[in-house]
């Protein structure tokens, strides 16, 4: 998920946010498919350094709207989004991963023909000319086992949480700051989605800053630090995971009964 700027991981060392900066900050925003039909209505968020911030909703309200949008593969019509203080307005989709920033899409996110060990290697992209290939292809193998067992088969055969995985994995192997994860659960068992999120966590301790989108609610509140809600393209509540987990309101909006998600 060009203004020239160095790939993560180039000799000159990263820009890191500054004291009260946020990793990635979504502000206003106002965003659609087409015009004069917009999906976000002025859409505000934060993501602190090394966060994990769910963005839950009912179907309709924008979460993937919003993910898209901060990818580059919506239009902006107003607003600002901004990565480590610098503006991704003018960034295309294919230049986002150049300035760290990956993004997971929901569905069609592996290469079905080509092995899990192409598909790393496709993430990969121009690192894998560079030092440290060879370990960032080791640390996801250590992440994901599974993953290693199964390199050289292709995506296509794997089970719907094996795909998820190489669809994560490949997003690390472009070594990114901030990832985002739009509805990483969709289509798994309850297993499945336990394991995945219980993932989710140990990328964070990479060092990673990750943006949620879910509809599974308790699962990614689970792992998060803090969420948002969003209704009718704007955000409606914002607060720490376990508080809207217990937040009757969350459960009106979320569920459409006056309930909480706990």
């Amino acid at each position: 998920m060009s203004t020239g700027r160095e790939p993560a991981g180039a000799d000159r060392p990263p820009r890191r946010a500054s004291r009260g900066e946020p990793a990635l900050e979504v502000r206003d925003v106002v965003a659609g498919y087409v015009p004069e039909a917009d999906i976000l209505r002025g859409v505000s968020l934060r993501v602190r350094e090394r966060e994990i911030v769910t963005v839950l909703g009912p179907n309709g309200a924008g979460k993937s709207t919003l993910i898209k949008a901060i990818a580059g593969l919506v239009p902006v019509r107003s607003g600002s989004i901004r990565l480590f203080g610098e503006s991704l307005l003018a960034v295309p989709a294919h230049r986002m991963v150049s300035h760290g920033l990956a993004y997971v899409p929901q569905t069609g996110n592996v290469f079905a023909r080509l092995s899990v060990r192409e598909n790393l290697e496709i993430g990969a992209g121009a690192h894998r000319a560079s030092g440290g290939f060879r370990d960032d292809l080791d640390r996801v193998y250590e992440l994901f086992p599974r993953l290693a067992e199964r390199r050289r088969q292709a995506a296509g055969t794997l089970s719907g949480g094996e795909r998820q995985m190489v669809a994560v994995a490949r997003a690390l192997m472009s070594r990114p700051r901030v990832l985002m994860l739009d509805e990483p659960s969709a289509g798994l068992s309850p297993l499945l989605v336990a394991i995945l999120f219980a993932k989710v966590r140990e990328v964070r301790e990479l060092g990673l800053t990750i943006l949620v989108v879910e509809q599974n609610a308790r699962a990614a509140l689970a792992v998060s630090d803090r969420g948002y809600v969003l209704a009718e393209g704007r955000e409606q509540i914002e607060g720490g995971a376990g508080d809207l987990l217990a937040d009757p309101e969350v459960g009106a909006l979320y569920l459409g009964a006056r309930r909480a998600l706990a």
